[in-house]
């Protein structure tokens, strides 16, 4: 009863109240984040994870360019009917290069952190000339105007450096090769070897079956490494963390 009794004098008086109340928000916030300071890294590390390839990354640029994040998520909840659906859930390491993130926030169409080797580059090419072509009930847009924007990749090395100030470790390597790179990996002819050697699991081929580079190549080829880099059936949880 005499804690109660104590308990009302703080109830009664405001400025008291708010003294105590910033206490306890001090201390818990405290709490919270001192301990981050003495990690190196709060992400655990995740075997395969790698940064994008140049031609990856310009297809994610299309991909928040088009607004693609507002309908789609890239976050898959521990929860069984999404693991069920999707895949196995997010993990953080997975959009540790993301910058920005693609978590979302809405689904008017499905979670896309999967969809890596779900169909193939003839179904997405489809799918974006004429969504309803594919998926009748549908109320994606049409993003025909892809497959004639053509790429030459000559500035992508400066990008990959814009995204290496925020903590993405290309190499002085891989921005070197990057317009190279960004070429061969939808060349037929092109040095596939290299390109696979400095991004593991990259998917390299013609995309969109055109002769020359387009953004229809780039968005796909960023579509279809998504999910792909983890191998989940080898993969055990960090329980120390």
């Amino acid at each position: 009863m005499a804690i109660l009794e104590k308990h009302k004098i703080l109830e009664k008086n405001a400025t008291l109240l708010l003294v105590f109340s910033f206490l306890v928000v001090t201390i818990g916030g405290i709490v919270q984040i001192a301990p981050l300071f003495y990690l190196e890294n709060t992400i655990e590390e995740v075997e395969g994870m790698r940064p994008y390839s140049p031609l990856e990354l310009q297809g994610r640029e299309i991909y928040i360019r088009e607004g693609c994040y507002v309908c789609h998520s890239q976050m898959i909840r521990p929860m069984r009917d999404e693991v069920e659906r999707y895949g196995h859930y997010s993990l953080a390491a997975e959009s540790m290069y993301d910058h920005p993130f693609q978590w979302g926030s809405k689904r008017t169409g499905p979670d896309l952190a999967r969809v890596g080797g779900r169909y193939s580059d003839e179904w997405h090419v489809d799918h974006l000339m004429d969504p309803q072509s594919v998926v009748p009930e549908s109320v994606m847009p049409k993003y025909a105007f892809l497959m004639d924007r053509r790429l030459d990749g000559d500035h992508i090395g400066d990008l990959m450096k814009t995204h290496r100030l925020v903590g993405v470790p290309y190499t002085d390597e891989q921005i070197e090769n990057a317009s190279a790179d960004f070429r061969a990996q939808a060349d037929p002819d092109g040095d596939w070897d290299a390109v696979l050697a400095r991004y593991p699991k990259a998917q390299t081929r013609n995309f969109d079956g055109q002769p020359y580079l387009t953004e229809m190549d780039a968005l796909i080829a960023y579509m279809q490494m998504l999910g792909t880099l983890v191998d989940f059936s080898t993969f055990t949880p960090d329980a120390s963390r």
